[in-house]
């Protein structure tokens, strides 16, 4: 039996989708003229399990040079030697999480984010069914841990916030969860996956 977490889910990837990036929120800055942008791959992991789907996330070590302790999807640069963007996504969440890609059925990708730091990000959307020990990567990754699906597939959740970022002011969304403030280009990707499951 199909669950239906996974059925809707299938529908709203199924649905047009627009453009995503840090920028939607932010149309006074002016980006470059043939700008380079370096090819990233996430994986937006959904838990299919018995208590309700939930989608996979990680905090990020808060040692780590870029965006510590921020919350976002497993995933990284795509590398010289990986045979395609998801593959990329998938050998980084082995990686950080310790996810076996063959655990995996990836259904779908969602719209190519272009984040302020420069990274082409394409978003893949996979299903996890079973169960799952998270083994977070001890120099990458300081937690693993799973928000409901509902919850971020909710519009309402989501919240647009400001902060200074470069002496500009820049607007955001945020979708917070418990203890865990999701924002910036995860809850962009999260947003834009919300706004198709509300059609």
């Amino acid at each position: 039996m199909t669950d239906p977490a996974e059925v809707g889910l299938r529908h709203a990837l199924s649905r047009p989708a627009g453009p995503s990036s840090d920028f939607d929120l932010n149309p006074g800055i002016k980006l470059a003229e043939g700008r380079q942008l370096r090819p990233a791959a996430v994986l937006m992991a959904v838990w299919l399990r018995p208590e309700g789907a939930g989608v996979i996330l990680t905090k990020r070590s808060s040692r780590l040079k870029h965006h510590p302790g921020q919350i976002a999807f497993p995933g990284g640069k795509v590398d010289a030697t990986d045979a395609s963007p998801m593959a990329a996504a998938l050998r980084e969440t082995h990686e950080e999480i310790g996810l076996d890609p063959s655990r995996v059925d990836i259904i779908g990708t969602l719209p190519v984010h272009e984040t302020v730091t420069g990274f082409a990000v394409t978003p893949f959307v996979g299903l996890v069914r079973g169960s799952f020990d998270p083994l977070p990567e001890a120099g990458e990754v300081d937690e693993v841990f799973v928000v409901p699906l509902k919850h971020v597939l909710t519009k309402t959740r989501f919240s647009i916030q400001e902060r200074r970022w470069m002496g500009e002011l820049r607007r955001y969304y945020a979708v917070p969860y418990g203890p865990y403030y999701i924002w910036g280009a995860t809850a962009r990707i999260l947003r834009g996956l919300a706004e198709r499951a509300d059609q």
